[in-house]
């Protein structure tokens, strides 16, 4: 029996020693707490609020001192589903919000408030429905950044108390009904038709002026150029007609010269196929006397020199050719005669 009861007492003992180390282990875990990075959690003591833990090592007082569920410090994006708007032209639409808040007090968004996520939800779609309430499609389309702007001020503004900041409030689709929709395709099709009518008859417009603008400035040129080139003919012919003169008077021209090339200038008046009548002018006889008088003149001249050569002595037999001969005597000098006067058309 002593034996027995001594057994007894050391399993006694073992399990009270196990016991003890049991609950050892366990305070230390009540005790010790550690909180991660960007996590904030509230602690009760006795049911009352004590404090609000840290991120690190933090110790507790176990069996006393109560940890509630960690939150979430960093800045969450929170989706909520299409929501029915009536603008003020009395048209429902759906509008899809998109909200960006942080909790920046664990306190207060854990006493303030029951379910904050429910309050922000609740708060942007009564809020979006007075917002919008006061437009109408048109507006509601076209102001997306001045009605976030207002969904911001007044989130901001309620939930501050509820320990929460709201950064951003965006509108993700605005969705009018299918026969508005249709509508509204209808009228900018519409629009673009007129854009692209007005466009197109600006451009033929412009177009038309351009190619008159154009067609002027050719004009224009054309006829500079044509000026110039007739002032640099003119030009021309004149340098080309006082050359010629100038060449003439140099020469010195007789009167048979003069009346051989009046006689060769008739034949170009005739020129052309549309010349029926050859006008022969009176003055034709006088330049003919005036070329019959130079060519007998001439004759005489010659006749004249051949007389005034002596007669050549016959030469010997034993003499051969001789390689000198003598000079011939030079003919007179023609007197010029008048020119003749040039003829005019009758």
């Amino acid at each position: 029996m002593t034996d027995a009861g001594a057994f007894l007492g050391q399993l006694f003992l073992i399990a009270l020693a196990i016991v003890v180390v049991i609950f050892v282990i366990v305070v230390l875990v009540r005790a010790i707490r550690v909180i991660p990075q960007a996590r904030a959690g509230v602690v009760e003591r006795l049911g009352r609020y004590h404090k609000t833990l840290t991120p690190g090592l933090n110790l507790l007082v176990p069996f006393i001192d109560k940890v509630r569920p960690l939150l979430d410090l960093r800045e969450q994006v929170v989706s909520f589903p299409p929501q029915p708007v009536i603008t003020e032209d009395n048209l429902v639409v759906s509008i899809d919000t998109v909200v960006y808040f942080q909790i920046t007090d664990a306190r207060a968004a854990t006493y303030e408030i029951a379910n904050y996520l429910v309050a922000v939800e609740q708060l942007t779609t009564t809020t979006l429905r007075n917002v919008v309430g006061g437009l109408n499609l048109e507006q509601a389309l076209t102001s997306r950044d001045n009605i976030n702007g207002q969904l911001r001020v007044v989130l901001d503004e309620a939930t501050g108390k509820w320990g929460i900041r709201v950064n951003r409030v965006e509108l993700k689709s605005i969705e009018p009904p299918v026969s508005i929709q249709d509508s509204m395709e209808q009228q900018m099709r519409a629009e673009r038709s007129r854009r692209a009518q007005i466009l197109t008859a600006e451009g033929t417009k412009q177009a038309a002026i351009l190619q008159a603008e154009g067609e002027r400035q050719s004009q224009i040129l054309s006829a500079e150029g044509e000026a110039k080139a007739r002032v640099l003919r003119a030009e021309g012919e004149a340098k080309a007609i006082q050359t010629v003169f100038d060449a003439i008077h140099a020469g010195n021209p007789d009167g048979p010269l003069l009346a051989y090339q009046y006689l060769q200038t008739l034949p170009k008046i005739a020129e052309g196929q549309s010349n029926k009548l050859w006008i022969v002018p009176s003055e034709l006889t006088e330049a003919l006397k005036g070329i019959g008088a130079g060519f007998g003149q001439t004759v005489q001249q010659m006749a004249a020199g051949a007389a005034a050569v002596p007669p050549r002595a016959p030469r010997p037999a034993h003499e051969g050719p001789s390689s000198v001969r003598p000079p011939e005597p030079a003919p007179a000098a023609a007197a010029p005669a008048e020119p003749a006067p040039p003829a005019e058309p009758r």
